[in-house]
């Protein structure tokens, strides 16, 4: 059976079973603008495809298994890793492709990308190093991705970085939205600090159209990651103790599948009925994406992948009742989860450990492993900087805690 993009009303179209080949508006990789450093095409395998395989064998993407998502490595070996969160956001981001008649290879290596900026110690980690770098632009781990995937990875003889194509540099860069307007000034986030100096510092970053919208594949890697984030943040959070699954009740459509669950199996164990949450939840939002995006698709019509960069708005969404789902999981989360004291004391002493680190080896870069200590009489305060935290960034939390006690004599303990 063959299933036409589009025809709303059947089952199989919803969850992209025996769809067609790849549809007109998806990124053709026949037709890639190429790699900043040529390459002859390989015989075996598309240019992205190639740039997936390049991903998950980069270093910074094992380093990805000690990085943490919420809990840090300590805790249990239940919880989430910036790695197996990774693994799940690709997973849900190729069943988007696959029912959205994408390119399903391009999609993944920009899910399994999207976090390899990522320092140690989640989010809090990020805000120290912005703040040790802030008279040096700052720290944004989406920039610190490209500055990796074009730079830092230096495994290849020919070039620095893994010379990914235009299309997957893309959708790293710009998978949110648009960075600039037509004018090329900062928008959204960007807007009060500027442009992240990790991406004005890439020599072709003004190539990579940074004022129209990210193609199709980069959108479903985009909000699969949400996807991923609040199915799997409540998941980890109630097995942390952090909530209790009664506290859901009365969280729309949460508070829904709950009643069911219990309906259907009344006497279902607290790990079973978690997991049935979970994986309804993802089934629900997954499902709405592909249905909103096929309407979405109607209205505009774009002929190209080009087309969806011009439309001038987001495609691959969630509709407005979904949207009030997320929002309400994401304010749950915050006081339940990102804010429970238990994890804000975590955070405060993972937060001193970055910031020790980073005034050490500043003061003292003769320090910095061999391989980093190139040049170090010519370096400007700034370009040192940069270098400091492009180590740190990289360090996995035990491997920053290892440090840390290697170079101070006390260590405040992750607990």
């Amino acid at each position: 059976m063959v299933v036409k993009a589009g025809v709303a009303g059947s089952e199989f179209g919803a969850l992209g079973f025996g769809v067609e080949p790849r549809a007109p508006y998806a990124v053709d990789p026949a037709a890639s603008r190429g790699r900043l450093q040529a390459e002859p095409a390989s015989p075996t395998r598309t240019p992205f495809q190639r740039d997936r395989d390049r991903i998950i064998h980069s270093t910074a993407f094992r380093r990805l298994k000690h990085k943490t998502q919420v809990f840090v490595y300590h805790e249990g070996d239940h919880f989430r890793t910036r790695l197996t969160h990774t693994i799940e956001v690709a997973q849900i981001a190729r069943a988007l492709a696959r029912a959205l008649r994408l390119d399903e290879d391009l999609a993944e290596a920009l899910a399994l990308a999207h976090d390899l900026g990522h320092t140690p110690f989640g989010h809090t980690g990020e805000d120290a190093l912005d703040a040790c770098l802030e008279d040096h632009g700052g720290f944004d781990h989406n920039a610190q991705s490209l500055r990796i995937v074009t730079l830092l990875e230096n495994h290849y003889a020919a070039f620095d970085g893994l010379n990914l194509s235009w299309e997957t540099l893309e959708g790293l860069v710009k998978h949110n939205g648009p960075m600039v307007d037509a004018a090329g000034h900062p928008v959204a986030r960007y807007a009060s600090k500027g442009l992240p100096l990790a991406l004005t510092s890439y020599p072709a970053w003004r190539g990579l159209d940074l004022h129209t919208w990210p193609s199709l594949e980069a959108q479903v890697a985009a909000i699969a990651d949400d996807i991923a984030y609040d199915a799997h943040d409540l998941d980890d959070g109630l097995r942390a103790g952090l909530f209790d699954v009664p506290d859901l009740a009365d969280m729309p459509l949460i508070g829904d599948f709950l009643a069911e669950i219990a309906r259907r199996y009344p006497n279902l164990d607290r790990n079973r009925t978690i997991h049935e949450l979970t994986r309804r939840l993802i089934t629900a939002m997954v499902e709405d994406v592909i249905a909103v995006s096929f309407d979405n698709l109607k209205e505009i019509a774009p002929r190209s992948a080009d087309e969806v960069r011009a439309a001038g708005r987001v495609i691959a969404t969630f509709s407005p009742s979904i949207a009030a789902v997320d929002k309400a999981i994401k304010a749950f989360l915050f006081p339940h989860v990102y804010r429970h004291p238990d994890v804000v004391r975590v955070r405060a002493r993972a937060d001193f450990i970055l910031r020790d680190l980073y005034a050490h080896f500043v003061a003292r870069p003769e320090t910095l492993p061999d391989e980093w200590c190139q040049d170090l009489p010519r370096l400007d305060a700034a370009t040192l900087a940069r270098r400091v935290g492009d180590y740190i960034a990289g360090m996995t939390d035990r491997f920053a805690v290892q440090e840390h006690r290697r170079w101070f004599d006390e260590t405040p303990e992750l607990r």
